[in-house]
């Protein structure tokens, strides 16, 4: 498999700190956050990653992770001209994946616990589709929220930020896609604020029923606050050796 690493973004909630870097590699713990979706990958047997970010940013996450020969892998970037949403950063590594291949997406500020091998695995064994991996919240009105199927154990659709939610559950940060995903942006309109949205994407997917998901069990966050870029500090501090 390979990955992609989505590391564009503003970081709005992050200012004034993010005035003068990329969120992605502010400091965690005792390295940049990036590095530790890297890690992660890594660890999982992914050795191809693509990372997406802005123009401003390129030279700074080259500085930090070079070619990715220091950690292991091998990192491709690709530029991101101006903020389109998630889903059009994507879009941005179709020139990188070859017709069957599958992968992993994940958003740069999304910090996890457990071990990305065994979803890696259940993906493979999947024949077709996307999948996504969920967390139970206390509060999932701040998430997309995603409507289940407990038999067939799809997702039969996901709201953004809903005030009722449907589930305990928000889609985290982290997808699995086979290359149809490209087709499917391709298919999207641009919301209100005119970007692609990733969550458009994945009902797409679900529409057709090929939407799975499986439920993260370790702590998670997505570090895009102060609280929880702190929280996460504290988690990994020393994790990555």
């Amino acid at each position: 498999m390979k990955a992609v690493i989505l590391a564009g973004g503003t970081g709005t909630r992050l200012k004034p700190l993010t005035y003068w870097t990329n969120k992605h590699l502010l400091p965690v713990g005792s390295y940049p956050m990036i590095c530790y979706g890297i890690t992660k990958l890594r660890d999982s047997g992914i050795r191809d990653i693509v990372i997406v970010t802005s123009r401003a940013a390129l030279g700074s996450f080259a500085d930090v992770l070079g070619s990715g020969k220091d950690w292991g892998v091998s990192i491709l970037y690709r530029v991101q001209e101006e903020a389109g949403g998630i889903a059009q950063a994507l879009e941005l590594a179709r020139p990188v994946m070859m017709p069957k291949d599958k992968f992993i997406v994940l958003l740069g500020d999304n910090l996890f616990e457990e071990s990305l091998k065994p979803y890696c695995e259940q993906f493979i064994k999947q024949k077709a589709g996307a999948m996504v991996l969920l967390k139970k919240v206390d509060d999932p009105r701040r998430y997309g929220v995603p409507k289940l199927d407990q038999v067939s154990g799809r997702i039969e659709l996901i709201e953004e930020k809903p005030e009722h939610p449907l589930s305990d559950y928000c889609v985290t940060g982290l997808y699995f896609y086979d290359t149809d995903v490209f087709d499917m942006i391709d298919g999207v309109k641009p919301s209100r604020r005119g970007e692609l949205e990733i969550t458009d994407v994945n009902n797409a997917y679900a529409q057709k029923g090929l939407l799975s998901y499986q439920e993260l069990k370790g702590w998670w966050t997505d570090a895009g606050t102060f609280e929880s870029l702190e929280e996460a500090g504290r988690r990994l501090k020393g994790a990555i050796s």
